[in-house]
């Protein structure tokens, strides 16, 4: 197999939660231009069905789908509804993610419950119900969306609740990857730094010194330049590689 082949997904199905906006949305478009077929997940069926749509009108064969990440019944219903359409799920892109800044005196317990709900615990049941099918059908791929946070501690804002959440993330992928590689089932994590999305405020100018001038790329990710590492992830060119962790922020974290 030559070296470029290895990252077609042609005949694949990958379902990406959180994918109606943002990094999420980048995710989709390139796991369909590698050849996947998409279930597109978010909370709003319509949002969900429009980002589908787009992938449909590109040629890739692709669904739409709401669900709550941490609701087991709807993770298994998203299950059920990927079968139906697809036979399985080869990728699954835990993605969805909520993020709050707030210093940690002021943080109240609703607040902290949930982030841990959604970028934990969500995260958790999703792996779980899917991990369950990948085992079944003899292998897959599990790609968690982690955070340079998990290694640092942000600035100017702080953020407690996601550090430690994504620092979660980090090592259940680490943990599923030991208990599951001998079913054929690869665990990775994607870091991303500081990127182009409705939950960075990038353009505000109170973050400028410290999110573009600290990195030395000087400036923000976009969306679409993760797209490289999450196909790579996804397929057989990562196939000797499960329970890492790949940083792609511009170099923010080398200081």
């Amino acid at each position: 197999m030559k070296v470029l082949d290895r990252f077609d997904l042609s005949g694949q199905t990958a379902v990406v939660t959180g994918s109606t906006r943002g990094l999420g949305r980048a995710f989709a478009q390139a796991l369909s231009e590698a050849g996947a077929n998409v279930v597109v997940v978010g909370r709003s069926a319509s949002e969900a069905e429009a980002v589908s749509s787009e992938l449909t009108d590109q040629g890739a064969r692709s669904i739409g789908v709401a669900a709550d990440v941490t609701s087991r019944k709807d993770i298994e219903r998203l299950l059920e509804r990927t079968a139906a359409e697809f036979d399985r799920a080869d990728i699954l892109v835990n993605n969805a993610g909520v993020c709050i800044h707030k210093a940690a005196v002021d943080v109240t317990d609703e607040e902290w419950r949930h982030v841990m709900d959604v970028n934990v615990d969500g995260l958790w049941i999703t792996s779980q119900v899917f991990g369950r099918h990948m085992i079944s059908r003899g292998g897959g791929s599990i790609i968690n969306v982690g955070s340079m946070s998990a290694a640092i501690v942000n600035r100017p804002q702080w953020q407690p609740a996601y550090n430690a959440s994504k620092a979660a993330v980090h090592h259940l992928t680490r943990s599923l990857a030991a208990e599951w590689a001998p079913h054929n089932v690869r665990v990775n994590a994607l870091a991303p730094g500081y990127m182009r999305t409705d939950m960075s405020p990038i353009d505000d100018p109170q973050f400028h010194r410290y999110w573009i001038e600290d990195t030395p790329q000087q400036r923000a990710g976009e969306p679409e330049e993760l797209g490289g590492a999450i196909v790579f992830l996804a397929s057989a060119a990562s196939s000797f590689m499960t329970g890492s962790v790949l940083t792609v922020d511009g170099g923010y974290s080398v200081f």
